[in-house]
């Protein structure tokens, strides 16, 4: 009998868009930033702005600058999974150039809040994953805040107000990581991530090669 033509470890499959949330000082930017150092195929979403470049900042790595002209154009013809004010200028995530991604296997990073999140999947059920980061308690959560040693009591105070308010929508995520300390909590995510790419509706190429094993 013939060998198979179609490697099962190069099947083809689509992307996801893997969010990550976590109340201020949980670790969610440490655990993005170790995801992004150690897996090859899942990058960080790009966002459109209208604030201009600040210096050292690349087109298309770091934000996709456009004019507000341009940013109504895409508001008007539905281009954004969620897009809002902050200080004065728009950010959105453009709707067309991640699907195109991800029909070609393309992950997608998020390292957004759960409004954010909501909004994404309401728009892309079938493609986003979210995870959402715990501490292991309020007390460590507030010792994190204090040793960086960045903020004075009443701006840590208001984080912590925060971070409650954030906390209570745990349960609108697909999976919750307790971050107890972080080389676990990278494992979990990754764990997770890994197995969301197997499943069975995002392995696009598993039809031909099911197929070609019954011929």
């Amino acid at each position: 009998m013939a060998e198979s033509q179609t490697s099962s470890s190069t099947l083809a499959r689509r992307g996801l868009m893997f969010i990550l949330s976590s109340p201020s000082g949980a670790g969610k930017t440490t655990i993005s930033r170790m995801l992004l150092g150690a897996d090859d195929e899942i990058k960080l979403s790009v966002s459109v702005t209208t604030r201009p470049p600040r210096p050292g900042e690349v087109d298309g790595v770091h934000y996709y600058f456009v004019d507000e002209d341009e940013f109504d154009r895409m508001v008007e013809e539905d281009d954004f999974y969620e897009w809002a004010h902050v200080f004065g200028h728009r950010y959105g995530t453009p709707k067309g150039r991640i699907r195109n991604a991800l029909k070609e296997g393309q992950d997608f990073l998020f390292d957004i809040d759960w409004q954010g999140t909501q909004q994404l999947f309401q728009k892309d059920q079938q493609d986003v994953v979210r995870v959402f980061i715990l501490p292991p308690s309020i007390a460590e959560l507030e010792r994190r805040l204090r040793g960086r040693d960045t903020d004075s009591d009443e701006v840590i105070d208001a984080r912590m107000e925060r971070a409650r308010a954030e906390i209570s929508h745990w349960d609108a995520y697909d999976y919750v990581v307790i971050n107890e300390d972080v080389g676990g909590c990278f494992a979990k995510v990754r764990e997770i991530l890994d197995a969301e790419r197997m499943k069975r509706q995002r392995q696009t190429g598993l039809i031909p090669f099911v197929r070609e094993l019954m011929s």
